[in-house]
């Protein structure tokens, strides 16, 4: 029953995240570029299968649990929300959960990997919004710092009351257990609310930061190749037409 539960918890997490973003995108988002379905299709695959290989690199940090490893797999989904609009970043962010369990399973009774797809769209898609509103560097700064901040709250807040219960449910593991793990790297963790804080706060924040910074150093780097590319094919069907 458990089980269920939280399958059926993802599959309407997933759903209410794909139609804010499509209304989202239809509302606030009048300047990205119309695609074909072929070229969008596999764009967004091609991002979300990086993605997915990139959640294969984890690296434990000094100041958490063992569970929370950091990755960069909000990179590629970043780029592709930027390019694509919010719903492709929406799409990436599952594509990429479902990639790294082909290639890798779960170890997190499938928590982490929920947890992974619905804090990393708290990110990329505020992001996406700021930026797609009004291309350009200072949208593209200001979308970043909103997603950072969004996903720091969000993800405290997601943890705190439903990712760790969960977690602990679901994998068998007693919650002063997973309290204790925080203990071991922090003598300040005695309970979810300090772990939340000690741990879960300064973790979003480090890949949120880290992840920005990569964005904008590549996308502006990117953006005028994958666009290049897109006036090319354009032009092409104009020929053929």
């Amino acid at each position: 029953m458990e089980n269920l539960k939280f399958i059926l918890t993802c599959l309407a997490v997933f759903a209410a995240l794909m139609l804010a973003a499509a209304l989202l995108q239809k509302l606030l988002c009048k300047n990205i570029k119309p695609l074909s379905g072929t070229h969008y299709i596999t764009y967004t695959a091609m991002f979300a299968t990086m993605a997915g290989v990139l959640m294969l690199i984890e690296i434990p940090l000094p100041f958490a649990p063992p569970f929370y490893k950091i990755d960069l797999s909000e990179l590629p989904v970043m780029i592709c929300t930027f390019y694509l609009g919010p719903v492709a970043g929406v799409t990436a962010e599952l594509l990429k959960v479902l990639v790294k369990l082909l290639l890798k399973g779960t170890s997190t009774a499938f928590v982490g990997d929920f947890a992974n797809f619905a804090v990393g769209c708290s990110f990329v898609l505020p992001a996406s919004l700021v930026y797609h509103a009004k291309p350009g560097k200072r949208s593209a700064l200001l979308g970043l710092a909103a997603g950072t901040l969004c996903m720091t709250i969000f993800g405290s807040a997601f943890n705190a009351i439903y990712l760790l219960p969960k977690f602990a449910v679901l994998f068998g593991m007693p919650m002063e257990a997973i309290i204790g793990m925080g203990t071991k790297v922090n003598a300040h963790i005695v309970s979810v609310p300090t772990l939340v804080l000690f741990a879960v706060v300064p973790f979003n924040l480090l890949k949120g930061v880290v992840v920005s910074l990569l964005t904008f150093l590549l996308y502006k780097r990117i953006s005028p190749l994958l666009h290049r590319a897109d006036d090319k094919k354009k032009l092409r069907r104009e020929k053929k037409d």
